[in-house]
C-alpha cells in the first residue's frame, strides 16, 4: 500500500514538474516573442514608480500581454530595480524583453513633451512640443519669445512636468556673444557665465540638458564638440589652401556662413574667397564689416553706410587685406567642411539673384551684370511693396 502511495506521489511530482517546465517554457516564449503592439506609443514612467505600477500601464497601452510575466522577465534578468525615470517611446511589436532593456537603461528620453530653447541670429524662442508616437512627428503646443514675451499657460504648466525633455539648440551664424546673452535667459538653467567664449568656438547643434545644468558646463560642451569638427575637417582639407592654421580656417568657415544661407552654395562661396585670398585680392565682405561695428553683439539692422566702408577697422575686409583676425559667427559643420574643401571654380565674385541665392561671375564685367540685373530686382521689389 505504500509503495502504491509512494509511486502515485512521484508520478504527481514528476506530472507538476513537467507541468511547471511547460509554463515556464511558455512564460519565456512570450517575454522574447514579439509583442502585440500595433503601432507605437509613449510610455511615461514617473520618479518613484514602481515595476508592477509600469507592468500595468504597459498592459493598458497593449504593449504587454502578461504583467506578471513582464515583472517575473524584468526580477529573472536582475533588472526589477533598475528602473530610470523618462518618457520612451514604445515600437510596434516591441517584446517584453526589449521594453525591460528601455525602461531600465535610462538615457534620453525618446517621446513625450519636449521643451526646446531656440537661439537663433535674429531671435531666440522657447518651443513647448509633443511627440506623436504614430506618426513620430512633434506637433507645436506652444511657443513664445523669452526676451519679449511672457510664457502662455500651458506652457507654464506643462514645462515644468519631471518627464519633460529640456533641449537647447544653436542656430548657424549667432556670436557668441548673442549665445551667452540668451543662455542667461534660459532660467532652467544654472550659474553665471565666467566669460566669453572666443568668437566661433561654439558649436551649432542641439544639446539635451537636465534642469538646472550648469551654463558653463553647456558652454564647454559647444566648445568641445566644434574643437573635435574642426580638428576633423582640417585632418581631411583640400591641398594648397591659404590657411596657416586651423583658426584661420575657421575665420573663412564664419564668413561663408553668414555669406549664404542655401547648403549647395557654400563651396561655391569659399572658392571666391579662397580664389580671392590667392590673387591677393581683397575679400570686400559686408558681414566681416557689420561684425566690426557692432562687436558681435546683436543684429545691425539697417544697412551699412558709405562711412562705416571706408573706415578702417580689422574687420573691414575692403579696406584690409586677407582675413579678418578673429571669425565673425559661429559657422556649423557645413560652412567649416567647405572652407577646407571648396570647390574648384574662376569665381571671383557673386551678387545676390532674386531667387536666394546668388549668381557668381569669374570677371568684373560678367559681375557687373549680374549687380545690374539685381538692382532690377530690388527695384520691382520695392514697387510691388509700396503697391500693396
Amino acid at each position: 500500500m505504500w509503495r502504491n502511495i509512494v509511486s502515485n506521489f512521484l508520478t504527481l511530482l514528476v506530472v507538476i514538474l513537467i507541468a511547471l517546465g511547460g509554463l515556464a517554457a511558455w512564460a519565456k516564449r512570450q517575454y522574447d516573442q514579439p509583442g502585440p503592439l500595433a503601432q507605437a506609443v509613449c510610455l511615461q514612467v514617473r520618479p518613484g514608480a514602481s515595476l508592477s505600477a509600469v507592468s500595468e500601464d504597459l498592459a493598458e497601452l497593449g504593449a504587454v500581454s502578461s504583467p506578471y510575466i513582464f515583472r517575473a522577465g524584468a526580477d529573472y534578468t536582475g533588472k526589477a530595480d533598475d528602473l530610470k525615470f523618462g518618457s520612451y517611446l514604445i515600437k510596434p511589436n516591441a517584446t517584453m524583453a526589449e521594453i525591460v532593456d528601455q525602461v531600465t537603461a535610462g538615457g534620453p528620453s525618446t517621446c513625450g513633451t519636449e521643451v526646446n530653447f531656440r537661439i537663433g541670429v535674429n531671435a531666440t524662442d522657447m518651443i513647448l512640443r509633443e511627440l506623436d508616437p504614430a506618426s513620430g512627428r512633434y506637433e507645436e503646443k506652444a511657443k513664445f519669445d523669452p526676451a519679449t514675451e511672457a510664457a502662455p499657460a500651458n506652457f507654464v504648466d506643462e514645462a515644468v512636468r519631471p518627464d519633460v525633455r529640456l533641449r537647447v539648440t544653436l542656430a548657424e551664424g549667432a556670436t557668441s556673444w548673442q549665445v551667452v546673452e540668451a543662455l542667461k535667459r534660459a532660467d532652467f538653467l544654472s550659474g553665471e557665465v565666467a566669460g566669453l567664449p572666443p568668437e566661433g568656438s561654439l558649436a551649432p547643434d542641439s544639446y539635451e540638458v537636465s534642469r538646472g545644468s550648469e551654463r558653463a558646463a553647456l558652454l564647454a560642451e559647444m566648445q568641445r564638440r566644434q574643437a573635435a569638427t574642426l580638428e576633423e575637417a582640417w585632418a581631411g582639407r583640400a591641398d594648397g589652401l591659404p590657411y596657416q592654421t586651423p583658426e584661420e580656417a575657421l575665420i573663412m568657415a564664419s564668413i561663408v556662413e553668414k555669406e549664404t544661407g542655401v547648403p549647395e552654395e557654400r563651396r561655391q562661396v569659399a572658392s571666391v574667397f579662397v580664389n580671392r585670398l590667392e590673387q591677393g585680392m581683397k575679400l570686400q565682405t559686408d558681414p566681416t564689416v557689420i561684425y566690426g561695428v557692432t562687436g558681435g553683439q546683436g543684429v545691425l539692422g539697417r544697412g551699412l553706410r558709405q562711412s562705416e566702408l571706408r573706415r578702417e577697422t580689422p574687420y573691414n575686409t575692403y579696406v584690409i587685406d586677407g582675413l579678418p583676425p578673429t571669425p565673425i559667427a559661429n559657422p556649423g559643420r557645413a560652412s567649416i567642411e567647405a572652407a577646407l574643401n571648396p570647390d574648384s571654380t574662376n569665381f571671383l565674385f557673386f551678387v545676390a539673384d532674386g531667387s536666394g541665392g546668388h549668381a557668381f561671375a569669374e570677371t568684373l564685367d560678367e559681375h557687373n551684370r549680374n549687380v545690374a540685373r539685381w538692382r532690377e530686382i530690388e527695384a520691382q521689389q520695392s514697387q510691388g511693396a509700396s503697391g500693396n
